[in-house]
């Protein structure tokens, strides 16, 4: 293999587009995804999952494989102690997503129940609303405890609906998804979306919607009995300061910390503390981004990845929001 030169610059990729059955246009037409299809449900901006790994798209690295990176420069990219407790593998998938209809009911299982049935991470995740619809919403967990049994007669009876808590949504609402939380992206909603690097979900209710071929996609009501969280109802919003040309905790977790930064001028960040990768998800305006004299644009909808190694990073902007995520 090739040796490649250090990530010694802001990293861009290029997406990773996925029609969907439930996709829109807003991708391409707000956030600039170049895409005749008009169904584009998805973006991974960065993503480490087999199959899908992120091809750099800007300087000398272009061309390069994620996986080539952690491969030759694993410390330098991700960090000493992100590289070992990991094990190599790149931790987080970001994705920004336009539901032009309702996407399917659906669960996600712990690191624990993940490890037994697919040898993989679970999927703990977290969403940020960039766009919404007059009167679009999420679904969030279900409206009131329930019981294994009164669950599955309202599946059976096509009453789920009627258990699951609706929430009204507006730019700049943010959810935090536990495993086990049952949860939907309802039509009208353009977010971005952080969470573990881990592609299972398992779909419980789908509208009754065929495929473009009149199948119907597949339902994983087995496993999801055995993840859901029945329990009562916690609040997933998440209430966070915005104060401008300041950094505000979005949310902490085991396994991300979101930062949203409003930038209305000039902000140093000192990541020496850190020992992780750090990415930006530019999610209004237009921002730019210095390591080590390398300075690199970003627009709305784009996403670039730092290297550990870079403990400064200078961040400008006239008028820029940025979503800012590394492993605590």
């Amino acid at each position: 293999m090739t040796r490649l030169v250090i990530p010694d610059y802001p990293l861009l990729f290029t997406p990773i587009l996925k029609e969907k059955v439930w996709g829109g246009t807003k991708l391409n037409e707000v956030l600039g995804k170049e895409s005749s299809a008009s169904n584009v449900g998805e973006s991974w901006e960065l993503s480490g999952v087999t199959g899908n790994v992120s091809v750099v798209s800007n300087g000398e690295l272009k061309g390069a494989l994620l996986s080539q990176l952690i491969e030759q420069h694993g410390a330098y990219l991700l960090g000493e102690r992100v590289l070992k407790q990991y094990e190599g593998a790149f931790p987080l998938l970001f994705k920004f997503i336009d539901a032009a209809q309702d996407l399917s009911v659906q669960v996600h299982p712990d690191d624990s129940f993940a490890k037994k049935q697919h040898d993989c991470f679970g999927k703990t995740e977290m969403w940020y609303v960039m766009q919404a619809d007059p009167k679009a919403q999420l679904i969030v967990d279900f409206n009131r405890p329930l019981t294994k049994e009164q669950y599955l007669n309202a599946l059976e009876n096509k009453q789920l609906a009627s258990v699951l808590q609706h929430d009204e949504v507006f730019q700049g609402d943010s959810y935090f998804i536990a495993p086990g939380t049952i949860h939907a992206i309802c039509g009208g909603v353009m977010l971005a979306e952080i969470q573990q690097t881990s592609d299972i979900t398992y779909r419980v209710y789908d509208w009754d919607r065929p495929e473009a071929d009149g199948s119907f996609r597949e339902l994983h009501n087995d496993l999801a009995i055995q993840t859901l969280n029945f329990k009562a109802p916690k609040d997933q919003k998440i209430t966070y300061s915005k104060d401008a040309n300041n950094v505000n905790t979005l949310y902490e977790s085991a396994f991300f910390s979101t930062q949203f930064i409003p930038l209305a001028g000039t902000l140093n960040r000192d990541m020496s503390q850190i020992d992780s990768f750090v990415v930006y998800m530019c999610v209004h305006g237009q921002a730019t981004i210095t390591v080590n004299d390398n300075r690199q644009t970003l627009q709305k909808g784009q996403t670039c990845l730092i290297a550990a190694h870079h403990q400064h990073i200078l961040l400008e902007a006239k008028d820029a929001q940025l979503l800012e995520v590394y492993v605590p």
